[in-house]
């Protein structure tokens, strides 16, 4: 290095403090890859960004979509300071803004979900002057119902015993209760039937006794 002629340094150095000048990071996209939904329901296509410039006004969220079965790409929805739905195609009335662009939320919600919905959607945001990096992808699957995992068995398995065991004890404290109860009607029957009893008893013990002092 130090035979190098100070000609072929000075381009060297050069360009060593532009790259410490200007970043090379780039906008990085963060959505979860793969959903599935069921017909008819509402979705949220959830996508966060990361960059090195702070948020402002030039932010710019352009969503995509492109039908599983092929065929061109269409717009899904503009964002730039206000959001931007379709006026016209399939996403025409049927999506919303749910982003936060201060918390790196560029999310949307997609209503009434059909079958030719199925396909992927992009979500590219750019932030001057960070506009390059790679766009984030979102490949939805619209089916009739959601299959259950073992988790929700295993959840459903539980909260079903669960409510077993406490009918199980209401049968238990009502039966208890109920015997008592008949218990102490039975008591209270006998006692009354003692007393009647002793009182007849004490009735004729007066009647004899009168008797005897008459004769």
């Amino acid at each position: 290095m130090y035979g190098k002629s100070p000609a072929l340094v000075l381009p060297l150095l050069l360009s060593l403090q532009l790259t410490a000048l200007c970043p090379t990071e780039a906008v990085e996209i963060y959505t979860s890859g793969a959903l599935e939904a069921v017909n008819g329901t509402d979705v949220r296509l959830k996508c966060t960004f990361s960059s090195f410039a702070p948020v402002g006004d030039a932010l710019t969220v352009t969503w995509n979509f492109r039908p599983r079965d092929g065929g061109r790409e269409q717009f899904v929805f503009y964002y730039h300071m206000d959001p931007f739905r379709p006026m016209s195609g399939r996403f025409k009335d049927r999506v919303v803004w749910d982003g936060n662009p201060e918390r790196y939320d560029v999310s949307i919600l997609l209503w009434k979900l059909q079958f030719d919905d199925n396909g992927t959607y992009t979500c590219q945001v750019k932030n001057p002057p960070d506009v390059d990096g790679l766009v984030g992808t979102i490949r939805l699957s619209v089916v009739h119902t959601v299959p259950f995992s073992e988790i929700y068995f295993l959840a459903v398995a539980i909260g079903s015993a669960c409510a077993l065991m406490i009918i199980v004890v209401i049968v238990v404290v009502l039966f208890q209760h109920f015997r008592k109860k008949r218990w102490a009607d039975r008591a209270d029957k006998a006692e009354g039937t003692k007393s009647k009893e002793e009182e007849k008893l004490n009735q004729g013990n007066k009647v004899s006794v009168f008797v005897e002092d008459t004769d």
